[in-house]
């Protein structure tokens, strides 16, 4: 199953990905040369990794009525001396009312997230230049 995106350059250093009905907005930050009117596409990808562990953490609670109120998620990362992550930290918050037998369960249900597993196994990505008459 093959799905796109496409992408259009708005002026500046901005650049926006369509996609199906969404317009995902990106600029670079003021030092990069940009505007800073919306996150630069790195930011976008920690956050794709980010939120979607937040999405499977809360259907593992949906899926047991357990209330998300209090539940919150922080990601954490370090760059290497050239600016590539080294690692990628996620920590889940729970209120004292969150059920102790369900701790571990909610870490495994986090990291079944589809953006990590795509990092933990990288799928062949190509690149190249089509010219349009």
């Amino acid at each position: 199953m093959s799905q796109e995106m496409s992408v259009s350059f708005p002026g500046g250093k901005r650049v926006h990905a369509h996609y199906g009905r969404f317009e995902i907005a990106t600029d670079q930050g003021p030092d990069n040369g940009g505007e800073g009117t919306a996150p630069e596409p790195f930011d976008l990808f920690l956050a794709s990794l980010a939120t979607c562990a937040g999405i499977y953490v809360l259907g593992f609670c949906q899926r047991r009525d357990i209330p998300a109120e209090g539940i919150s998620l922080e990601q954490s990362w370090e760059r290497g001396d050239k600016g590539r992550l080294t690692k990628i930290g996620i920590r889940i918050f729970v209120p004292e009312s969150f059920p102790a037998k369900y701790h571990d369960a909610l870490v495994r249900a986090a990291a079944k997230c589809t953006v990590k597993r795509t990092m933990e196994a990288p799928p062949e990505m190509t690149v190249e230049t089509i010219v349009r008459s």
